[in-house]
């Protein structure tokens, strides 16, 4: 026997595919359940999700070119660049954060599609319900847990895996260094600001910018690379998962048990049907 789902073949001595855990004799897709394309929302997550981290580079990056405007502003005692400084700042901010948020909301549909799609999935065994997809990353402190539960699971029961795949192990630890590191860092940076002078007049005062900016730098790269690796490895977690999914989807026995390749039959109303020459009305 030869599994409908994956194309190995079979023993009857197994009650499942040891290869996609698709039941004997069961079809890809339960014909009925309602499926949901994921191709094209998959590349738009995809893409939003590279350029939200792509666009946190040069807002984790800034201190580089901080230490220059600082320097420049000592130099010349021009105290308004420093005030450009963090207008910059501010703007590169502004910018990762509405590429961040359009990721956030392309992501959420994406996985609810891809976790709904599971229940036409014989053989697949999802852990929690489909609305956890979606209150996972709202709810406060299960988001820390949930997401990632989502994901393994998602990923298992698409890329036929007994096993979580080690890259959604990645995706969230960096995930989680990211978001929690940038706040930490961000409350910090905050406080040692406050603590610099308003309007810079001698040169000392101008040298405890430049030092902010230096002192800022190192820690910066913490979550500016666990930024690129949780996008990065996100990425590829989203392109497989939605190959897989639509190679199964793609595999739907119509509901009337007619296989893909199965000559097509006329309904009863088309045209050139006998019943429809008679003058039968459609059903």
């Amino acid at each position: 026997m030869i599994c409908k789902t994956c194309g190995d073949a079979t023993s009857p001595a197994f009650n499942e595919c040891r290869r996609c855990n698709t039941p004997l004799g069961q079809p890809a897709v339960t014909p009925g359940v309602p499926t949901h394309p994921l191709r094209r929302l998959g590349t738009a997550a995809a893409i939003a999700v590279g350029a939200a981290s792509l666009l946190y580079l040069p807002s984790g990056l800034f201190p580089v070119f901080g230490v220059q405007l600082a320097r420049a502003a000592a130099e010349r005692g021009d105290r308004d660049l420093l005030l450009g400084a963090v207008a910059a700042e501010v703007l590169l901010t502004l910018l990762h954060l509405s590429a961040f948020l359009t990721a956030a909301v392309l992501l959420i549909i994406w996985t609810w599609r891809a976790r709904k799609n599971l229940e036409a999935f014989p053989g697949a065994l999802p852990t929690l319900n489909s609305g956890w997809a979606i209150a996972g990353w709202l709810v406060p402190l299960a988001n820390f847990v949930v997401p990632a539960r989502v994901i393994a699971n998602v990923a298992r029961d698409s890329l036929w895996r007994r096993a979580t795949p080690a890259l959604v192990g990645l995706w969230w630890a960096a995930w989680l260094t990211f978001s929690v590191g940038d706040r930490i860092l961000l409350r910090l940076e905050n406080q040692r600001y406050d603590r610099l002078t308003p309007w810079p007049r001698s040169d000392t005062e101008f040298a405890t910018y430049i030092r902010y900016y230096q002192d800022s730098l190192g820690p910066r790269l913490i979550p500016t690379v666990a930024c690129l690796v949780a996008g990065a490895s996100l990425i590829v977690l989203i392109r497989r998962i939605t190959a897989a999914q639509q190679d199964r989807l793609a595999k739907t026995t119509p509901i009337g048990g007619l296989a893909p390749d199965a000559p097509y039959a006329a309904p009863r109303s088309a045209p050139g049907h006998p019943a429809a020459t008679a003058g039968s009305m459609p059903t």
